[in-house]
Order: structure tokens, then C-alpha cells, then sequence
């Protein structure tokens, strides 16, 4: 059968990675290292996939945006202490080789910094998987389409046969904005009933639903 998507763009962090919760918690705890009430639970994690700025800032409206900049430097240093150890979700190595051998080209578009995700990529060992990627700090970040269009025009792919995979909301609102299909997993930052009313193509519960809805679909 023909492929319905050809280009599979993924994010990384709450997708392929296992690091919502660790994320949350650096944000806690820069805020903490700066005298700040730490944001709760929820807000921390709502705020994971956007540019670290954009982030830092939302799950801390109150911060005078002269101190992002610090606030950005503790969360570096809270998360690369933590960064290393963090585990890909069980069965994503698996995932991401089939649909490699069933002819897809892989994409990624995250949050993280170049720097970030090239740290990430060799502790993987997963960058041969990705044909390109996207971070925040390279164009517009989510969730603006760049990252997507972006992708797309290095790819020479067709909008129409591209899909992206996230965990988040600024995920499925991205993929919206570039005019591109989108199925979200909800083991990631946000919960089923936030990415719901986006209306992605599926809901995953876990990867391995992730892997034979797109074994089906894609």
C-alpha cells in the first residue's frame, strides 16, 4: 500500500523522551534558586515545548523580564545534572526503526536548544534516525509553523503527506498553523483532556499504541 504520510516529524521531549516530569521540576527549582514561589505541577508542565524564554515566562508571569535570563541559567543547570539519565519511553528505538524500514522520513521539531538536542541526540545515539531537525532557538518556536514549514521545504515534502507527533497542545496548534495532519500522545506533559478538543487524528495512550496506530494509518 502506498504511504499516506511520507514525512513524520516527532517531538522529542514528552514524546520520544521520558523528561516531562524532570523538566517541571528544574523549572521548579530555578524558581526556587531565584526566591520564587515555584509554579505548580500543571503550570510547569504546560509550558513545556515552547522556546525556554517563552516558557520560563509563562509559567512565571510575574517575573520581571529582565531576570529570564537567569531564571534560563538555573534551569540549565537543574536539568543538565538530570539530562543524561533521562530514558527514551519504552519501545520508541523500536518505533522509529520500523518506520524507518517501511520507507517514512523522520523529522524532529522540540523546544530544546541546538545545543540541547544535539546533547540528546548523541547520548541516544538515535541522530542517524532523523533525516533534519528543528529547535527553538534556530526559527519562530512553537507554536508558530516554522519548525514545520521549515521542515517541509529542506524535505521537499507535501504538507498533505506530512505528520507531526506531539505531547503537547503548542504541538497540535503548530501542526494546525502549518496546515499539517497530527496525532498526539497523552503520556507525555499534557493530559488526554487538553489535547482532545484539538481534534488530532489519534490519541495515543502509550507507544506501543502510538506504533500500530501508525502501522495502520500512516
Amino acid at each position: 500500500m502506498p504511504r499516506r504520510f511520507e514525512l513524520i516529524v516527532f517531538d522529542w521531549d514528552g514524546t520520544l523522551l521520558d523528561s516531562a516530569g524532570a523538566i517541571a521540576a528544574c523549572i521548579q527549582a530555578a524558581a526556587r534558586d531565584l526566591g520564587l514561589a515555584a509554579p505548580s505541577d500543571d503550570r510547569a508542565r504546560h509550558v513545556i515545548g515552547l522556546g525556554l524564554e517563552d516558557a520560563l515566562g509563562h509559567a512565571l508571569p510575574d517575573l520581571d523580564r529582565a531576570d529570564y535570563g537567569r531564571l534560563a541559567e538555573r534551569y540549565r543547570h537543574h536539568f543538565l545534572l538530570r539530562d543524561a539519565a533521562l530514558p527514551l519511553f519504552e519501545g520508541t528505538r523500536e518505533l522509529l526503526a520500523a518506520l524507518r524500514s517501511r520507507g517514512h522520513v523522520l523529522a524532529i521539531a522540540t523546544g530544546k536548544s541546538r545545543s540541547g538536542l544535539a546533547r540528546a541526540l548523541e547520548q541516544t545515539e538515535l541522530a542517524p534516525a532523523f533525516a533534519a531537525t528543528r529547535c527553538a532557538d534556530q526559527c519562530a518556536p512553537k507554536p508558530a509553523p516554522d519548525m514545520l514549514l521549515e521542515l517541509i521545504a529542506e524535505l521537499d515534502a507535501d504538507p498533505a503527506r506530512t505528520l507531526m507527533i506531539g505531547d503537547t497542545t503548542h504541538d497540535l496548534q503548530m501542526a494546525a498553523n502549518a496546515g499539517v495532519a497530527a496525532v498526539a500522545v497523552a503520556y507525555g506533559a499534557h493530559p488526554a483532556a487538553a489535547l482532545a478538543p484539538l481534534a488530532p487524528l489519534a490519541l495515543a495512550a502509550s507507544t506501543a499504541q502510538l506504533a500500530a496506530w501508525l502501522a495502520e494509518n500512516a
